[in-house]
């Protein structure tokens, strides 16, 4: 797969070549999402994607590597995002999760595309009904916590690579992450990339107690 362009990227800073790449990745993420949902994501054929952007099967395999990738491509822009951040963000003097966080919320903020909100909650309504999107999210999902590990290991010392409090970080931040996608999906209206940022630090913020919470048998 290509380098991904992400919305973060001011079109009026790149090179011709690279805004007109810029746009046709763009066309491609739009035009699926909306063909996925009036058609179903297996009522519409690669080919019928590749005709209506008027581009080839190989400029599409350029920006993505199968159809389930270019439906999944919002989320996936802000992870490669928090990536990045990732590689030179500071540690800072407080807890590791709480530098994931600033991470990932940093990563929120560079999606300044007007339509990455709407692109989300499309991408995430097809996900629900498409298994096979699904099963690609799950696989992007270990890809990055293990790209996301990787990085943490490589810039900082744990004392130990056997230490699994990295790695439990990385879920617990991951899981918030979706705690709070699955609320944004389900609020009425149109939700915002502020409203999804929200809910993160919320579920962020519910994270300590959950390992406190303790229940009783019901009456």
């Amino acid at each position: 797969m290509g380098n991904a362009l992400t919305p973060h990227e001011h079109g009026d800073r790149l090179p011709l070549r690279e805004r007109k790449k810029r746009r046709t990745r763009e066309a491609l993420i739009d035009t699926a999402l909306e063909l996925f949902t009036e058609r179903g994501f297996n009522g519409v054929t690669l080919d019928e994607l590749c005709d209506e952007v008027e581009t080839s099967k190989r400029t599409f395999f350029r920006h993505f590597s199968s159809k389930e990738d270019v439906a999944m491509a919002p989320t996936q822009d802000l992870w490669r995002a928090f990536l990045d951040d990732l590689e030179t963000r500071e540690p800072g003097h407080g807890p590791v999760l709480e530098m994931l966080r600033t991470a990932l919320c940093a990563a929120l903020e560079r999606m300044t595309d007007d339509d990455w909100a709407h692109r989300v909650l499309l991408s995430r309504q097809l996900a629900d009904r498409t298994p096979s999107m699904d099963a690609h999210g799950l696989r992007f999902c270990n890809d990055t916590s293990r790209a996301a590990l990787g990085i943490l290991h490589r810039r900082f010392d744990f004392g130990s690579k056997d230490d699994p409090r990295p790695r439990l970080a990385l879920d617990m931040l991951v899981a918030a992450f979706h705690c709070a996608l699955d609320t944004w999906v389900s609020s009425p209206g149109s939700p915002t990339r502020s409203d999804l940022a929200a809910h993160f630090r919320e579920a962020c913020a519910a994270l300590p107690g959950s390992l406190t919470l303790t229940v009783s048998p019901r009456a």
